[in-house]
């Protein structure tokens, strides 16, 4: 849930790259605001019907890599079924033992350049300056896709 004291998500100035900030009350809505920012760099995800769920469950040995691994397992959907999302829902973010576990949904279609806007295509995630921190009550990620 966004509270209106932040934005979702930022662009900045990267030489090559798309380097994105992101921006959540939790590690879920941020988690969720990271995931639809990359899409975002690649279309209107307004635009995205909620046609079709993916469970996604993955582990990462920090915050960081959980990101990470979140971001590319949604690419890996667009790369091997074409797929963009558009609504994204981390139902909790929780450490057991040394890892950290996500269990989320995605909700898109197939894409349709009828209908899509296509933009850039993000590659790969990057740990090229990667960050998580806690400042005063919101969640930053920072992070950079390879275009």
């Amino acid at each position: 849930m966004n509270t209106g004291r932040y934005p979702k998500f930022e662009f900045k100035e990267h030489t090559a790259d798309v380097l994105i900030v992101a921006y959540g009350s939790s590690l879920e809505e941020l988690f969720e605001n990271a995931a639809q920012a990359v899409f975002e760099v690649m279309t209107d995800t307004s635009k995205v019907m909620p046609r079709i769920e993916k469970r996604i469950e993955e582990k990462g040995f920090d915050l960081e890599n959980l990101l990470y691994r979140w971001l590319e397992s949604l690419l890996v959907y667009y790369d091997a079924e074409n797929l963009v999302f558009g609504k994204f829902k981390v139902y909790d973010i929780n450490k057991k033992d040394e890892d950290y576990i996500l269990s989320a949904s995605a909700w898109g279609e197939e894409f349709d350049e009828r209908r899509h806007e296509r933009r850039t295509i993000v590659k790969a995630i990057t740990y090229a300056q990667m960050e998580i921190k806690k400042e005063n009550d919101v969640w930053k990620a920072s992070f950079v896709v390879d275009i």
